[in-house]
């Protein structure tokens, strides 16, 4: 995990779901302060670095203290388990950021791909709705493949958090569970290839950093199967072609977030073209600095 502290979800058989600080691997329970993340954007609205600040003094002085480790659980009724960062949030997601994920989209474009090599190049990025709470699991629970598609991969992504003013409030880690057959066939088929049950990984927390620039980071995933990994690779945040402002900017243009909004930034890890993901699979997806990401496949 982080250095840093990270704002959590998390489920617990006698409080249901609660809020808590992760430092240093203990976790300190926030509930009574904040029962929602919602709640605490809230509050850091043109106060961000404050907002902060009194959440890490609140948490030392939490009554409810326990090793980050007891998370550490496939999701139960009957366990302390992770939940996604997010409640009220809207998850939406921007493409062709990177080169690889430009020559990645012509790959799998039936038509040849030309418009992905004209977004990546135009002044207007896409952004598109990814997610919202119900379409999302956290670390190690399980993320969905269509049971209508061929062609499906995980599309590791550095994640921003903001506030319902556009405000910066850090950054987290999010799996945009792509069938590639289905948007290859034709772009107007994007939300089918992207929003369905399950089709969104995002946690384990939200890396309170709010800033400007991009984390100097590399962004890291393993696909394993049977004990086997099938696909490692990784990409630097470097590579990232637009800035946050712009996409940020972008976002919220003509359009309001009144519980704050979380924006995928794109992939730069794209498995080769006969790659595709089979129920039993573990998608592990590390951001240095933040922390991993952890979710096994079934059909959905």
């Amino acid at each position: 995990m982080s250095d840093a502290p990270l704002l959590i979800r998390y489920f617990h058989p006698d409080n249901d779901e609660c809020v808590g600080l992760l430092m240093d691997d203990t976790v300190y329970d926030v509930t009574h302060l904040f029962p929602f993340i919602s709640v605490w954007l809230h509050t850091s609205v043109g106060r961000v670095d404050e907002a902060i600040e009194s959440l890490i003094a609140a948490a030392y002085e939490s009554p409810r203290t326990f090793p980050a480790i007891s998370l550490d659980t496939e999701p139960d009724k009957n366990s302390v388990h992770w939940l996604p960062p997010m409640d009220e949030q809207e998850i939406w997601a921007a493409g062709v950021t990177y080169i690889r994920s430009r020559e990645a989209r012509q790959e799998e474009a039936e038509d040849g791909g030309d418009v992905y090599a004209r977004v990546y190049d135009a002044d207007r990025p896409e952004i598109f709705f990814k997610a919202s709470a119900k379409n999302t699991v956290g670390h190690l629970d399980a993320v969905g493949i269509r049971e209508d598609s061929k062609w499906n991969v995980p599309e590791p992504e550095l994640g921003l958090v903001m506030n319902s003013a556009m405000e910066m409030v850090g950054f987290t880690i999010g799996n945009d569970m792509s069938s590639r057959d289905i948007e290859g066939a034709n772009p107007l088929y994007l939300p089918q290839a992207k929003v369905y049950t399950a089709s969104c990984g995002l946690g384990p927390g939200i890396l309170l950093k709010p800033s400007n620039e991009w984390l100097d980071t590399t962004i890291h995933v393993t696909i394993t199967r049977d004990g086997t990994d099938e696909f490692t690779g990784s990409i630097s945040t470097s590579q990232i072609k637009r800035t946050i402002p712009e996409l940020i900017d972008y976002l919220g243009r003509s359009n309001k977030f009144p519980d704050g909004a979380i924006l995928l930034t794109g992939t730069g890890v794209v498995p080769d073209a006969d790659f595709t993901l089979q129920v039993g699979d573990v998608v592990k997806i590390t951001i240095d600095g933040i922390g991993t990401l952890q979710n096994r496949v079934i059909e959905v």
